[in-house]
């Protein structure tokens, strides 16, 4: 904790380390109410750095001893966080012995305690807390570990790599040594040592190389571990047929641990999860924990390569490894899914996340100038607009030559920690593209706008757009823009140079005019397909083109799309309306659209469940000048029952058309019917009657799902009704037992839109089943209230000041955490002014909050500007 001003860091200050270390070879004796860890390293004086004295970083480490090249020695300087060996030899032997304290460890980084024994977290700066180092990226090494533990306590002994050699020691304990042959970033090390069982298979690599695969998660949890294990190996094939990468491990493990403050680690065959990317079984986890287990368990083996062979050179280039794995697992997960919706729900989580990121306080470039707390900078920026990135490169160049530069990217700098801009230049040499200009993505922080408008000239058959973008303070992006004509039948318009009957724009100019040729009829433009660049696309389209676009655009992102904003224009009237004292009026058309939704096949119901599901408040909010978010949401769902009114025949048929064929399978297909057949029962208890709620009791009773029970209980749980109550408390009766379906349960009750919202979760801060040194626990109770647009900004500030004090109450025991829960403050300047006055004096009661950590306090201060 500190109450100092906490230091900025920069890109531009940037310098090689001074010294490199070739080896590391640790030690780790676990006792029990400490651990010693023994650190043996093989210095050298990095010959490109003038600098006269090594310095090491630490934090909470009790220092025993220092020795060079075998020598005791106390010629050091020890700081609060820093150990400094001045007059050091070029090229010697360093021996570090620290007593570390895991046990008390409540911030969950380096080296911790859960309930079934020792776990690690290292990236981005925890290995500094379990031995004195030279922390960053750029210092890769060899590592060697041996572990000693209670046998009986600690049976299972982990570490990265492969197994060397084990045996037993004196009073019942036993040792283990593992060994990495690759060198590595100090921020991949990991050790496990716990009492664990195991799922063990194995997976032969194309090459005819067998790795062996174990699965490691708390005893009696083994019956949730298949779906994981069968994610991993598909994911071994995926990236071997996609982008030609094995396995380069004779061993790759992944640990499920129920403290965790991220998804899930990395760290080089050793992968550390938290249990909700690995635990699933049909009744206890929906087709959403399905796809996300896939999706998180790619990600991980993904970085293999991403990001472990080739690593970021400093942390401002993690959307290096981050980005460019997020548009991996992306390509995995629609290979594997359903492609028709993955680019949805991208898109949707892109606008829900990183858009109001990007324009609010903690905007910042995909690659950022400077930092204070590196850990408030795994954002959705780093993550989910890097990839867009990466993705608008392989739009830009096509998959072919996307192929090439990612072999040349790793022909170039296998083993290496680089930068953005070495990754473009594999990009750019690979496929002769000049992607000087393109770099500028790197550089903005900020959502760009594209406008669009497009004359049509009968007489010459031809179409004129004409595409602008607002500059930002780095000047003109290339912007690809995937473009299609739809004609009046509803098929799209060949025209020259179109591929499939569409074409990439690149727009690199503050305005461009592109010319079609020889276009009979007047077109409807269908813009920025597939979501091509992450901007915000304006075209006057009216109503009528929107419809158009709807019934007969040949991308489903744009069909989905042309609904979105339909849905989303007359949501943004109606809360005008209802801001005014009027009663909204919904345009009949729109019931003729969702009529046909609901008349969907099988095959594409999932997408049905996408176009049916109208835009989020928080995402129309950022739309909105000033936001009221009580006509906001009464706008929302006024129009959902209007909807259900009028549609109700036809949502009772298909909700009953759609009930289980048979035994539940997560295959997407039978996902796509049972997301169609949710978001229809959320319809018709829009009517709240007291059928419906039977209805959605009678399925949440007889369920033989996660998936079809927490629908019916996220439905009922949006009301006060006796049907809620019973069965809120029947979930918890039977899954208390389960941590990852308690976290469902105090979910539901967060996000719940009944008024009493606050009071309810208030009193679940003190429920057994709540625990505010677990971050799943956190994230499922106080982040999604954060995330409870209309609750969270009551008019009162109660929801402000209850956020306010838990993240005070959280900083002292895990500032990661705080911190990501005060992200939820970032866009309190769009409301009202009495709004702004309750969340502005919320913000300084944390911020003057005494000890408070630079976690927060750098969220904070920004928030305050």
């Amino acid at each position: 904790m500190t109450t100092s001003t906490p230091k900025t860091i920069y890109l531009a200050d940037y310098t090689p380390p001074a010294f490199l270390i070739d080896t590391v070879d640790v030690d780790i004796n676990f006792q029990p109410d400490y651990a010693e860890v023994t650190a043996h390293l093989a210095v050298r004086r990095n010959p490109a750095v003038a600098a006269a004295s090594l310095v090491l970083d630490g934090e909470e480490l009790e220092l025993l001893s220092v020795s060079i090249d075998g020598v005791v020695t106390d010629r050091y300087t020890l700081g609060e966080n820093t150990l400094v060996l001045s007059h050091v030899p070029d090229v010697f032997r360093l021996s570090t012995v620290v007593r570390i304290r895991p046990d008390l460890n409540t911030r969950l980084s380096g080296l911790y305690r859960s309930a079934n024994g020792y776990f690690t977290q290292c990236e981005a700066e925890g290995f500094r807390r379990i031995s004195w180092f030279t922390d960053r990226p750029d210092v890769m090494s060899r590592y060697s570990v041996t572990l000693h533990a209670d046998q009986a306590l600690l049976p299972c002994l982990l570490s990265n790599g492969n197994p060397v050699a084990s045996g037993v020691e004196a009073a019942g304990r036993h040792w283990a040594s593992w060994q990495d042959p690759h060198p590595k970033p100090c921020y991949l090390f990991a050790v496990v040592a716990a009492k664990l069982d195991v799922l063990r298979d194995s997976y032969r690599t194309t090459s005819g190389r067998e790795v062996q695969l174990g699965i490691y998660v708390e005893p009696g949890r083994l019956d949730q571990c298949d779906h994981a294990m069968a994610a991993l190996k598909k994911s071994m094939h995926w990236d071997e047929q996609t982008y030609g990468l094995e396995c380069d491990l004779d061993h790759y493990m992944i640990v499920a641990v129920g403290d965790f403050n991220m998804g899930a680690m990395e760290n080089k065959g050793l992968n550390i999860f938290n249990t909700k990317y690995v635990l699933a079984r049909a009744d206890i986890a929906t087709d959403l924990d399905f796809e996300n287990i896939d999706r998180v368990v790619a990600h991980e083996y993904f970085h293999n390569w991403t990001g472990n062979r080739v690593t970021c050179r400093d942390w401002f280039q993690l959307s290096l490894k981050e980005g460019l794995t997020v548009f991996r697992d992306q390509e995995f997960g629609a290979d594997v899914h359903n492609r028709q919706v993955a680019r949805i729900h991208e898109v949707r989580g892109l606008r829900a996340g990183q858009f109001p990121e990007d324009a609010g306080p903690m905007a910042h470039p995909v690659r950022p100038a400077s930092y204070i707390e590196i850990n408030n900078f795994y954002t959705a920026t780093i993550y989910n607009k890097g990839a867009e990135v990466v993705r608008m490169i392989q739009t830009l160049i096509g998959r072919a030559a996307f192929r090439r530069g990612m072999d040349l990217y790793f022909e170039r700098h296998d083993g290496q920690a680089v930068t953005c801009d070495e990754f473009v230049a594999a990009m750019a040499d690979a496929s002769g593209h000049d992607l000087t200009q393109f770099m500028r993505w790197y550089q903005q922080s900020g959502t760009p706008h594209v406008k669009a408008s497009g004359v049509y000239d009968p007489a010459a058959q031809r179409y004129v757009l004409t595409l602008a973008q607002s500059a930002g303070v780095c000047g003109n992006l290339l912007i690809p823009v995937t473009v299609a004509l739809i004609g009046p039948d509803g098929l799209p318009l060949p025209f020259e140079g179109s591929i499939d009957s569409q074409c990439v724009l690149s727009l690199s100019e503050s305005s461009q005019q592109f010319t079609f040729e020889n276009i009979a009829v007047p077109p409807i433009p269908s813009l920025l397909r597939d979501f091509s660049a992450p901007v915000v696309l304006e075209f006057d389209y009216s109503d009528e083109a929107l419809a158009h676009l709807l019934a007969h655009d040949t991308d489903p992102f744009n069909r989905w799309e042309a609904g979105q904003r339909l849905a989303g224009r007359l949501i943004l009237q109606a809360t005008e309306a209802i801001s005014a004292g009027l009663e909204p009026v919904w345009p009949e058309r729109l019931v003729a659209i969702v009529s046909g939704m609901l008349a969907c096949s099988d095959e594409t119901a999932a997408f049905a469940a996408e176009i049916l599901s109208l835009p989020g408040e928080a995402t129309l909010a950022e739309q909105l000048e000033v936001v009221d978010p009580d006509a906001l949401h009464a706008a929302r769902n006024s129009l959902r029952r209007y909807l259900a009114c009028q549609l109700e025949a036809e949502f009772r048929a298909c909700y009953e058309r759609l009930a289980p064929l048979g035994a539940y399978a997560p295959d997407s297909t039978s996902a796509g019917r049972r997301a169609l057949r949710t978001v229809c029962l959320g319809y018709l208890c829009e009517i709240d009657t007291v059928s419906y709620r039977a209805a959605a009791l009678q399925q949440f009773e007889h369920a033989d799902n996660m998936t079809d029970q927490f629908a019916a209980l996220a439905v009922l749980a949006q009301g006060s009704s006796d049907e809620s109550r019973l069965a809120l408390a029947e979930f918890y009766r039977r899954w208390h037992d389960e941590p990852l379906v308690v976290d469902k349960w105090l979910q539901v009750q967060a996000a719940s839109r009944c008024a009493e919202t606050l009071a309810r979760v208030e009193a679940l801060t003190r429920h057994p089943a709540f625990e505010l040194r677990n971050p799943n626990k956190v994230y499922a109770l106080l982040r999604a209230f954060g995330g409870n647009h209309v609750r969270f900004h009551a008019a009162d500030g109660s929801g402000y000041r209850f956020l306010a004090a838990q993240i005070c109450a959280l900083d002292a025991i895990n500032p990661q955490v705080a911190s990501r829960l005060a992200r939820c403050f970032d866009r309190w300047r769009k409301f009202d002014a009495a709004r702004q006055a309750h969340a502005r004096a919320a913000l300084n009661m944390i911020h003057d909050h005494a000890g408070l950590s630079r976690d927060v306090l750098e969220i904070v201060a920004r928030a305050l500007g």
